[in-house]
């Protein structure tokens, strides 16, 4: 059933599911609260993430197909138990290459999903393994850490490796973000 003003059309059915929807949610009663609605809102969180994430696959996955950059991973992808094979199988030229090119790949799958959301999903799911990986070499790469007084803390080796445990998170986020997106897409 539709209601003609002036000018606008609008479908009473979509107007009332729109209204008990903004009714039912929670109403922010606070500064703070509404800080972070605000923020909520304008997608914030998300527009950061995926910038952050397209930026450093980009620069990460150009740069590990130079010498050093090469070079640089032979380290940490030589001690790990899920990639090592990799660098065995190609070398690590070429085994470098194809890492970048999984991440550029990755990045631009993210780029996609802002106009389609299940592109993103993909770049979000490539990332994922790929962090998860690199999550894992925190462990088995050795001289992550240093004792300083009996306590052991994490050197620059570790910090550039655990950063990698956030990138996860990042990127199962923005798996969900492309995936409500793709939802509402098919409804």
């Amino acid at each position: 059933m539709s209601q003609v003003m002036p000018g606008r059309t609008i479908n009473a059915g979509n107007l009332l599911e729109k209204a008990k929807a903004r009714f039912d949610q929670p109403v922010a009663k606070s500064t703070l609260t509404e800080l972070a609605a605000w923020i909520n809102d304008r997608k914030i969180p998300f527009l950061i993430s995926s910038a952050g994430m397209v930026v450093m696959l980009l620069w990460a996955g150009a740069y590990k197909m130079t010498r050093p950059g090469a070079e640089g991973i032979v380290p940490l992808v030589s001690n790990s138990p899920l990639i090592s094979w990799h660098f065995k199988l190609f070398g690590p030229y070429i085994g470098s290459d194809l890492i970048g090119l999984t991440e550029i790949i990755a990045a631009l799958l993210i780029i996609a999903g802002y106009v389609r959301p299940k592109a993103g999903i993909l770049g979000g799911l490539i990332a994922s393994a790929m962090f998860f990986i690199t999550s894992t070499m925190f462990i088995t790469t050795p001289g992550t850490t240093i004792s300083v007084h009996g306590i052991r803390y994490m050197n620059l080796l570790g910090l550039f490796l655990f950063k990698d445990v956030i990138s996860l998170g990042v990127s199962f986020y923005l798996i969900t973000y492309f995936g409500k997106e793709a939802i509402t897409l098919e409804n």
